[in-house]
């Protein structure tokens, strides 16, 4: 599994489309897209089941691709880089801030 810049619990900021500018968790991620919490939502038609008789139509949220957002760090977006860290006696791969440098995790 190729390690991603976006990762699930992180908080993104939607740079392009329909939702631009607006913030959100990421619940989600697979394949180059991401699920946030409250945006890019659609609306999906259900069909009648015993759990739920009525059926109609939900909102819910649909994938944006990962390009389309930006990590927000310390309250700003800002682009992901990797970097390698010494720990004790082994070296971890680890994402920084690259606006700032910092670590993220």
């Amino acid at each position: 599994m190729a390690m991603t810049k976006i990762k699930k619990g992180d908080t993104v900021k939607i740079i392009t489309g329909k939702d631009k500018g607006s913030e959100g968790k990421v619940l989600r991620v697979e394949d180059g897209k991401v699920l946030v919490q409250g945006c890019n939502m659609v609306k999906k038609h259900q069909k009648a089941t015993q759990a739920n008789p009525k059926g109609g139509i939900e909102n819910r949220e649909a994938l944006i691709d990962i390009s389309n957002v930006m990590l927000v760090h310390n309250g700003k977006p800002t682009r992901v880089g990797f970097k390698t860290v010494a720990d004790k006696d082994k070296t971890k791969k680890v994402r920084f801030a690259k606006s700032t440098g910092d670590v993220i995790d």
